[in-house]
This record gives structure tokens, C-alpha cells and sequence, in this order.
């Protein structure tokens, strides 16, 4: 019995080693707050990531009277067309560097709706974090609750240095 209590005891250790070692706290900046960490998207989270923005939106939507919006292919395309623009340009802007607007953009796709808006950003935060800087800027945030809006498309482009271009369409 002691026997089978040791083999125990000793497997539970080795085990308990394998445990991932916890993440090193945040470096601080000069204003004493931590400075932010990179976000690095992996191949194969594109899915996880639209699907975990457009959860986040619906919830926002919902929260404040809106409806929910589903995923379009067109308005995504759309997305990663001006992700990979505005990446192209080093400047985060509406236009495209042939002059094109979102209405230019989404014509393009093939999409037949109306363009209810459009939200872009340049950070390396995360889908989230960057909804969140969206949701306290008065004109982005009635963008994403605008009550017309009935779909959406979401797409980045992320450059090897981490800077991550994001674009959201929103049509009816």
C-alpha cells in the first residue's frame, strides 16, 4: 500500500512540473501603467476571433435596443480589402489608395445592400479591446449600434512587427 501511495505521490509531481509557469507580470511605463503586450494572432484563429467579435457586438446591440447582425463573406472581403489597404498606406484612413471609399469597397464584393458605416483602427490590441476603444468614441459606437444595421464583416491584416490593421463593415 505505502508502495502504491509513493508511485502515486510521485506521478502527482511530475505532473504538477508540467504545469505552464505563470505568465511574468507587466512591465510598467513612466505614467505607472502597464505597457501593453503585443497580440499575436496564430494561423488557424480567424474563425474564433470573427466569431468572437460578432458575439461581442450582438451583445452590445442587444444591450442597447439594436438588433443582432450576422456575418456576410461580401462585407468581410470588404474588410480585408481596407485592412490590407491601410497596412499598403502606414495610415489608418477610410480611403483606399486608389481613392475608393467603403461604398467603393463594398460595391466591389458584389454586395447589393447599403453601407450603414464603417469602423477601422491601428493598434496591437486585441478584436476586444480594440471594440471596447470603439464603444467610447461617439461615432464609431453609432456605427456598431446603429438599429439599421442588419450584417457585418469583420477582417484585419497583422504586419510580422504586431501592429494589427482591424476593419469593420456594417450594411443593411
Amino acid at each position: 500500500m505505502a508502495r502504491l501511495f509513493i508511485i502515486f505521490l510521485s506521478a502527482m509531481l511530475a505532473l504538477s512540473a508540467c504545469a505552464a509557469p505563470p505568465p511574468p507580470p507587466p512591465q510598467i511605463g513612466a505614467d505607472g501603467k502597464p505597457l501593453p503586450r503585443v497580440y499575436h494572432i496564430r494561423d488557424g484563429q480567424e474563425r474564433e476571433i470573427r466569431f468572437r467579435m460578432l458575439d461581442s457586438v450582438n451583445a452590445l446591440r442587444e444591450a442597447n435596443g439594436a438588433g443582432t447582425v450576422i456575418l456576410d463573406e461580401r462585407l468581410t472581403a470588404a474588410a480585408a480589402t481596407h485592412s490590407r489597404d491601410m497596412s499598403v498606406q502606414n495610415r489608418p484612413w477610410h480611403f483606399g489608395s486608389d481613392g475608393s471609399s467603403p461604398v467603393d469597397r463594398i460595391r466591389r464584393v458584389g454586395y447589393e445592400g447599403d453601407l450603414v458605416g464603417e469602423t477601422i483602427s491601428e493598434t496591437y490590441e486585441t478584436e476586444l479591446e480594440t471594440l471596447a476603444a470603439w464603444m467610447e468614441e461617439e461615432v464609431t459606437r453609432r456605427v456598431i449600434l446603429n438599429p439599421e444595421a442588419t450584417r457585418m464583416g469583420f477582417d484585419w491584416l497583422q504586419e510580422p512587427g504586431g501592429k494589427i490593421w482591424w476593419t469593420m463593415v456594417l450594411g443593411k
